[in-house]
């Protein structure tokens, strides 16, 4: 079985907005969340979604999954007061529909919207392969890590990925690492696949599109707007 874990907990303080979450922000009259549901909604081989929302924010989406078709969502469940347990909190929502121990499941950000139906397949192909991957693009520019002693590390670009989502698991292994990091009083983890590292997992790699961003900013949106509008063409025109 494989689940669709949609984190959509965050209040967008970077996006400026002020009517609405980003996640929920319309694009040709359609919130930007339902562009990414849409996307795991339509795979052949996603069997179900589990959504963490913003509680105050749920009727909202309810009412938008209706208008738009979703049918895959199969629990909507409170975010918590950080990612991590935000996250934590639908592999729990996850648990409860997984048909077994050895379900995949994929966590991906409500806010990006621009992956593609080839990576979602990647994701659940190299899991079953190799037990966990992340999705990530080669880096495009010069990284530089400060030490603590102030000195300058400098890696090589050739040998560099930047990491993107889907992050995705078996359910038990995820499960377990969250379960592990709540016993220990640590929910600070920047995503899931430094807990699972941090707790000593392998993560393969998926080379995802470049385009697949996360609508953090306004500079994000206006991109989203240009990369819709592409797809939309090449829709119309064939090209």
């Amino acid at each position: 079985m494989n689940i669709a874990v949609i984190f959509a907990g965050g209040s967008g303080l970077r996006m400026h907005t002020k009517s609405r979450p980003k996640q929920f922000l319309n694009l040709n009259g359609k919130p930007i969340i339902i562009y990414t549901l849409e996307l795991f909604d339509n795979h052949p081989d996603i069997d179900a979604i589990v959504v963490a929302c913003i509680e105050e924010w749920i009727p909202f989406l309810e009412k938008q999954l209706r208008k738009f078709e979703i049918t895959k969502v199969k629990k909507i469940v409170p975010g918590g007061s950080t990612g991590q347990d935000s996250i934590y909190n639908g592999l729990c929502a996850a648990e409860e529909i997984a048909d077994g121990e050895n379900a995949c499941v994929l966590i991906h950000d409500g806010v990006r919207p621009l992956i593609t139906e080839e990576t979602i397949t990647d994701n659940i192909n190299t899991v079953k392969k190799s037990g966990s991957c992340i999705t990530c693009v080669p880096a495009t520019e010069t990284f530089i890590v400060k030490q603590q002693d102030g000195s300058l590390e400098i890696p090589s670009r050739a040998n560099s990925l930047i990491a993107r989502a889907p992050q995705s698991f078996v359910l038990k292994d995820i499960l377990d690492a969250h379960r592990k990091a709540i016993s220990e009083n640590k929910h600070d983890f920047i995503d899931s696949c430094t807990m699972m590292s941090h707790y000593g997992h392998k993560l393969d790699t998926v080379i995802g599109p470049m385009e697949n961003i996360k609508i953090t900013t306004p500079t994000d949106f206006f991109v989203l707007r240009a990369m819709i509008k592409v797809h939309e063409d090449q829709q119309i025109f064939g090209l």
